[in-house]
C-alpha cells in the first residue's frame, strides 16, 4: 500500500545516457520512497532545449525500468500533477514568477556573466561567482535584454539527512528567469516540487549548495520545503566527478555487454554501502536494508 505521507521524485535531464552515478542516485531515491511506503514521481527536466538529446528521455526511462526502478506518476503513466516534463510546464513558472514580482522579490539585471565574474573578488564554487548587486537599484544597461534575479537576503541553515546541519550564510541574488527567456533551474524545480507535493528530495551532492536558494524560493512562494538527502557523487581516482574521461560507462552500455539488471543493482548497492560486495540483487531486495541515517556512502567509487 502506498502511503500518502511520503512523496519522492526522480528528475533526470535528458541530455544523454543514464550513467552509473545517476543510476546510483536514482536507486537511493527509489529506496527512500519504497521503504517509506510512499509514492515516487518521475519528472523530465528538459528546460534547456539546446542540451536535450533526442530520444534520451525514453532511453533513460527504459534503463530505470530495466533496473527495476518504477514510479507511480510520470510522463508515461500520468497523474494529477501532469504534465511531467518541464518543457510543458511554463504556465506554472509564469504564475510563480508573477507572484515573486508582485511581492517585489525579483529585479531586472542586465549584467553579463563576464561582468559578474569581473566584479566578484571572492572565490566561487559550483554556483559560480557571487553576484555583486550591480543592478539592485535598476539595470545598469537597460537597453540590453535583462534577466530576472531573486533578491536573496540570507541563506538559511538546513539539516540534510546525510550531510547533517548546513549553516546559515550570506545570500546571493540568483537568476530565476534568463535573459534569453528560459526559466532557471532553481525556480523550475521548486515550483514543480511544490505542485507535485514532494516531501523529500533525494539527489546528488553537487546540488547541496543549491539548497539554500531553493529554500528561499519556498519561503517566498509561501510553501513548506521538503526534506533533503544528498547522495555523494561517484568520483574517479583523481577525486573528480566520474565522467567520460574516466571511462564512465552508461547503463545501456553495461546492458550491451551482457550484464543483468541484478548484477548492476548489486554494484550500485555496494557503492551505496547497502551490500558488503557487488553480489547480484534485485532492487526490491534492498528495501528493508535502506536506512539513510546509518548507512555509509563511499566518497570515491570507480563505477566499473
Amino acid at each position: 500500500m502506498i502511503s500518502s505521507a511520503y512523496r519522492g521524485r526522480l528528475a533526470p535531464s535528458p541530455t544523454g545516457k543514464l550513467h552509473f552515478g545517476s543510476a546510483r542516485t536514482a536507486l537511493a531515491a527509489w529506496l527512500a520512497a519504497r521503504s517509506a511506503g510512499g509514492a515516487l514521481v518521475l519528472r523530465i527536466e528538459d528546460l534547456d532545449r539546446l542540451r536535450v538529446v533526442a530520444g534520451a528521455a525514453q532511453a533513460i526511462m527504459d534503463d530505470l525500468r530495466w533496473l527495476g526502478l518504477d514510479w507511480d506518476e510520470g510522463p508515461d503513466v500520468g497523474g494529477a500533477a501532469h504534465p511531467y516534463a518541464q518543457s510543458q510546464r511554463s504556465a506554472h513558472y509564469d504564475a510563480a514568477l508573477a507572484q515573486l514580482q508582485a511581492s517585489g522579490q525579483v529585479f531586472r539585471c542586465s549584467c553579463s556573466r563576464g561582468e559578474v565574474l569581473a566584479a566578484s573578488s571572492a572565490p566561487h564554487g559550483e554556483l559560480g561567482p557571487r553576484y555583486p548587486g550591480s543592478c539592485r537599484d535598476g539595470p545598469r544597461h537597460p537597453d540590453r535584454p535583462c534577466a530576472l534575479r531573486f533578491a536573496m537576503q540570507r541563506a538559511e541553515a538546513f539539516d540534510d539527512r546525510l550531510y547533517g546541519l548546513q549553516p546559515a550564510g550570506e545570500g546571493d541574488d540568483f537568476i530565476v528567469h534568463r535573459a534569453d527567456g528560459l526559466y532557471a533551474y532553481q525556480l523550475a524545480v521548486v515550483v514543480d516540487d511544490i505542485a507535485m507535493g514532494i516531501t523529500e528530495v533525494v539527489r546528488g551532492a553537487d546540488l547541496l549548495s543549491s539548497t539554500p536558494r531553493q529554500l528561499a524560493l519556498y519561503r517566498a512562494l509561501g510553501a513548506q520545503p521538503p526534506a533533503f538527502l544528498h547522495v555523494p557523487l561517484v568520483l574517479g581516482a583523481d577525486g573528480v566527478r566520474l565522467a567520460k574521461r574516466h571511462g564512465s560507462v552508461a547503463i545501456a552500455d553495461y546492458r550491451a555487454l551482457g550484464l543483468s539488471a541484478e548484477q548492476l543493482i548489486g554494484r550500485l548497492a555496494a557503492s551505496l554501502g547497502l551490500a558488503p560486495d557487488a553480489t547480484a540483487l534485485r532492487a526490491q531486495d534492498l528495501i528493508e536494508r535502506f536506512d539513510p541515517s546509518s548507512y555509509y556512502l563511499p566518497l570515491t567509487e570507480s563505477g566499473s
